[in-house]
Order: structure tokens, then C-alpha cells, then sequence
């Protein structure tokens, strides 16, 4: 049965209305979906990670539809934040109305995991004829209403209006959060963003000036507490500073995200001894940390790890191989994940370690005994280079075990993973923005039949989803970070934001491409480097199926209980 007669929600109050009952009616339907899918999964009373893997179209897709739900009530949320502020404007309006009527769209007419996988609430198990009643008046005047030419029309001009401020729209931080942005940006616009693209192409390290920059401003020591030498900032503040640094180049962005991943794990696994002499070296730059905790045959299968540390004397001796392990050659300490006790089957046996090493170069990348490597060349995500490292016999101090307590390596790392997709979140934010720049900038410029591109519809169309598509996602990951630093679990916030933020990424990124046209495909154009850094956000700190997979069991343990 079709809903009556919509009326109109041409108002801010009338939106408001809409929108929260809109978040309403989709809650109750991701109860549903839950309990569907619920059922798919259950074997004995109890939910079965085997008929979970064979049934990845709907765990995944309960997933992604959990992670729309909540981008609409974030997004909701902005708007009701704003208005109570009195910084509510034309702009912010439209996005608010574009992004419930394209996400509402896609609820009932199907989810795009990626590019070639669209998931629908019958891959729920839920009927056309079931989903029709959570088409209420509200949901169907929203998609009637907010996806018009009209609409795209004007956030596209509004954003030419708006070209070089540090974001379009109001992303709704507060002053001090701004001025961070601020100074942030300016770096980045003076000291990055000219050399980015040329770092890239020749495959270079960001110069170690740069990082003694990014050390002054406090990068590396952002959320390490002050008592340890640092900022003692929340992961707010990381989002903004991860944002901005990788809106310039992901390097960059990437590079004060190694010492965020080691310092959270001494801050919540280490000694005190230990925090006290690493945390304010991380936190002054003197120290260089990287990770190394994936292995050639297990990728995201952290307990399948092979890597042995053996005791010898006070000491110990580590032989395996690690890959996909990022700027080690100028690290000085690894937070390195080994097996300790090989008789312990899984996550049990590992145990991590603060590996110390000399800084290497080109040359002589690994200046240490018993261990080498070889680079990975990469596609994009340069200016740390990856590598595949191989320990034989390589030495750990005694006093290096985190925590000095082994066994419990899998579980301190866990305990890092909210932040690590939060901050990857942030990251994928910047690469949008970046996206989002060089799209509007080519658009505007580029002379085609007599106009510029931008006056051709479907080109403008591209850049008000993107622009609207990256204020969702941003507005995801910064709650997140807010859950985070009031203390709450966020790991399902977390996952969220890392899931879409990694593909509005990629897809702001084609985008961009597609706007250059062919000069998009010549590797002389930003757009290309943009378009290789931003697919790797799909895969690391988790791969899309990973995360789904994840978000789902937490789902299924949580929502639509009947």
C-alpha cells in the first residue's frame, strides 16, 4: 500500500521532523534485519561462525545497512548541533537533505558494498511487501524532495564559493578543534602539498626536515598524556590532525599515525618503567616507531601467526618473516607480534615485544643482526615504503616485552584496534577532501565546448554527492572519536567509520578521475596519485570484508533480540 500524500519539508524545523523520524522508522528496521539474518546464523542456539562465513552476503550487508542507519542519525545529529549554535546554514541545509534522500534511497533500493556488490533487504530476508511499511510519509518525502537538480545545483556553487577553506560545510567542531585544523592545514598547504606529488612519483621518503616540522607541532605526541611528554589530547584531535596531514599527502597523515598505534600500546599494556622511557621519546619524534605484526600467509588471520621468540638468557631471539610492514627502515622500535609459547594453539601464544633497531637506509635498509628485507613496491600510500622483513636469530632485550607479561601480545593489540580505524577513518576523510579539491579545481578550470566542465550536469552532480558523501563520513568518524575519548566502547562506531570511509575515499577518487578525464590517467596529474593512495584504505587496519564481518557479529549479538 502506497503512504498518503507526503507533505513538504521545506523548512529547517519541518527537516528536523523528518529526519529523526526517518532514524526512527530505519532503527526498527535494522531490528528486523537483525533478527532475519539472526536466523540464518544460529545453529544450536547459538550464532555459528561457519553458517556466519556461508551466509557473507547477509552478515555483510546487516553490516553496511547498520552503518547507514547510523550515518543518517550522525548526520541528523550535525544538523540538530548546528542549528542550536546558529551555525545552520544554506549550505550544511542542503547536505543534510541530499544525503538523507540518497542514503534513504539506497536503503530500499540497494546498498553498494563496492562497485560491483549491491546488497538489498531481500538479501536480509526481508519481502518487498515487509519493507514497504518503513516507507513512511517522512522517508519518502525526504527521498522525493532532497535529491534534486536544484539541490546538487546549489552545494556544487556553494562549494565554489567556499574554494580553499579548510573544508566545505561546517564539520561542526568546536574553536579549539579548529584552530588545531587551522595550523594543521597550513603546514600541510606550505610544506606537503607542493611536494607530495613529486615524492610519490619518484618513490621517496618524506624528508626527515618534515618530520622534524611535524614533530614541533606535536604530532607525534598528540594523545600521549602529558605527564609522558606529550599533548594530551583526545582522538578528536588525532581525526583532525590525520585529516588535514593526509589531505595534503596519506604519507604524511600516515606517518604520525606509526607513533599513535605504538604509544597506545605502551600506554595500555606496558610497565611503568616502560612507558616512562618510550613514551616521551615517541612523543618528541627522537624515536621512529613502526609495526610489524602481519605475516606473508595470514594477512588478517592474526592467530595463525608464526613468528617465534624464543628465551635466551634475559633475552630473546626472534625467527620468522613479517610483510606489509610500513617505514621500518627508519624506525628505531618495533612493536613487534611474536608466538612465545608454541604449544598454545591461537591468540594465546602470542606475546608483543619493543623490538629496538638501527635506523637503516637505501643502502643497508636493515644494519642488524639477523634480520633483512626487501621492499614492497607499491601502487600508492609512498613515502614510507613497505617491506618484507626476515628475523633470524634477531635479538630482543628481556626488559622489551610489553607489559613483561607473555601471552598477552593479541589482547594488547586489541585494545589499540578502536583507534587504529578510527584514525584510519580520518585518513580516508583527508583523501576525499583531496579528491573533492582537485575534482573542483580541474572542474572549474577545464574549457570544454565552449564552458567550463562544471556547467555540464552530470560533473557538478559528481561533486555535490562527494562533497555530501565526505560530511556523512566525516561526521561518523568524529562521534566516533568523541565515544572514544568519553571513555564508552566504540568498536562498532570505529569499524563504521573506517567501513564507509574507505569507500567515499575511493569513490571521491574516481570521481576525480573521471572529472580529469584522460589527464587523470597521466601519472603528471595529483588526481592519479590520489586515486592509488585511496584504495588502499579498503584493505588495511582490516579489509571491507573484515570489518563487515566483524560489525555483523557484534550486530547479531546486540540488535533485534526478539
Amino acid at each position: 500500500m502506497s503512504p498518503a500524500a507526503p507533505k513538504a519539508a521545506e523548512t529547517p524545523e519541518s527537516l528536523s521532523e523528518h529526519t529523526a523520524a526517518a532514524v526512527a522508522t530505519l532503527d526498527s528496521l535494522l531490528d528486523l534485519a537483525a533478527q532475519r539474518v539472526r536466523a540464518l546464523v544460529t545453529k544450536d542456539d547459538r550464532i555459528s561462525s561457519q553458517r556466519m562465513e556461508e551466509e557473507q552476503r547477509a552478515t555483510h550487508g546487516l553490516a553496511w545497512l547498520a552503518t547507514y542507519v547510523d550515518s543518517l542519525r550522525q548526520l541528523d545529529a550535525y544538523a540538530s548541533r548546528l542549528k542550536e549554535e546558529g551555525r545552520y546554514g544554506t549550505l550544511e541545509d542542503r547536505i543534510v537533505r541530499l544525503g538523507f534522500a540518497e542514503y534513504l534511497a539506497q536503503v530500499f533500493g540497494g546498498i553498494p558494498m563496492n562497485q560491483g556488490e549491491v546488497v538489498r533487504l531481500a538479501d536480509l530476508g526481508i519481502a518487498h511487501d515487509e519493507a514497504e511499511p518503513f516507507r513512511t510519509v517522512e522517508v519518502e518525502t525526504l527521498i522525493r524532495e532532497g535529491n534534486t537538480p536544484d539541490i546538487r545545483r546549489e552545494i556544487t556553487q556553494l562549494i565554489r564559493d567556499q574554494a580553499g577553506h579548510s573544508t566545505f560545510g561546517d564539520p561542526g567542531l568546536d574553536e579549539t578543534m579548529e584552530q588545531i585544523r587551522n595550523e594543521m592545514r597550513r603546514f600541510a598547504q606550505d610544506t606537503v602539498a607542493p611536494h607530495a606529488h613529486e615524492w610519490h612519483l619518484k618513490n621517496e621518503y618524506i624528508p626527515y626536515e618534515v618530520v622534524g616540522q611535524m614533530s614541533e607541532l606535536g604530532v607525534f605526541g598528540l594523545t600521549i598524556p602529558e605527564e609522558y611528554g606529550g599533548l594530551g589530547l583526545g582522538k578528536e584531535a588525532m581525526c583532525v590532525v590525520s585529516e588535514e596531514l593526509s589531505r595534503a599527502y596519506i604519507g604524511v597523515g600516515s606517518l604520525g599515525t606509526r607513533s599513535e598505534i605504538a604509544a597506545e600500546l605502551i600506554l595500555c599494556g606496558g610497565t611503568e618503567d616502560q612507558k616512562q622511557h618510550w613514551l616521551p621519546k615517541i612523543a618528541s619524534g627522537e624515536i621512529l616507531p613502526t609495526a610489524v605484526f602481519t605475516e606473508p600467509n595470514t594477512g588478517s588471520d592474526l592467530a595463525s601467526l608464526k613468528t617465534r621468540a624464543v628465551k635466551d638468557g634475559d633475552n630473546w631471539k626472534v625467527s620468522g618473516n613479517k610483510t606489509w610492514i610500513t617505514h621500518p627502515v627508519r624506525a628505531d622500535v618495533m612493536t613487534l607480534l611474536a608466538r612465545t609459547n608454541p604449544e598454545e594453539a591461537g591468540y594465546k601464544g602470542l606475546s608483543m615485544f619493543l623490538a629496538e633497531k638501527p635506523r637503516g637506509t637505501d643502502e643497508d635498509p636493515f644494519p642488524a643482526e639477523g634480520m633483512s628485507g626487501g621492499e614492497i613496491e607499491v601502487l600508492g600510500y609512498r613515502g614510507m615504503k613497505e617491506y618484507e622483513i626476515a628475523f633470524d636469530g634477531f635479538e630482543v632485550k628481556g626488559e622489551n616485552l610489553l607489559g613483561q607479561v607473555e601471552g598477552e601480545g593479541f589482547k594488547q593489540l586489541m585494545q589499540t584496534f578502536e583507534g587504529a580505524r578510527i584514525q584510519t577513518a580520518a585518513r580516508a576523510l583527508g583523501v576525499a577532501q583531496s579528491a573533492l579539491d582537485l575534482g573542483l579545481r580541474y572542474a572549474e578550470e577545464r574549457i570544454q565546448f565552449g564552458k567550463p566542465l562544471i556547467e555540464f550536469p552530470r560533473v557538478s552532480d559528481k561533486l555535490a554527492i562527494m562533497t555530501t558523501e565526505l560530511m556523512i563520513a566525516r561526521q561518523l568518524t568524529y562521534f566516533s572519536s568523541w565515544q572514544k575519548d568519553s571513555g564508552k566502547r566504540c568498536d562498532l562506531e570505529a569499524g563504521m567509520a573506517k567501513l564507509l570511509g574507505a569507500r567515499v575515499a575511493w569513490a571521491a577518487a574516481d570521481n576525480a578521475l573521471q572529472i580529469h578525464g584522460g589527464n587523470g590517467f597521466a601519472l603528471e596529474y595529483p588526481v592519479s596519485r590520489v586515486l592509488c593512495d585511496a584504495r588502499i584504505l579498503n584493505i588495511f587496519e582490516g579489509a571491507a570484508e573484515i570489518q563487515a564481518q566483524v560489525i555483523a557479529r557484534r550486530l547479531l549479538e546486540t540488535r533485534g533480540n526478539a
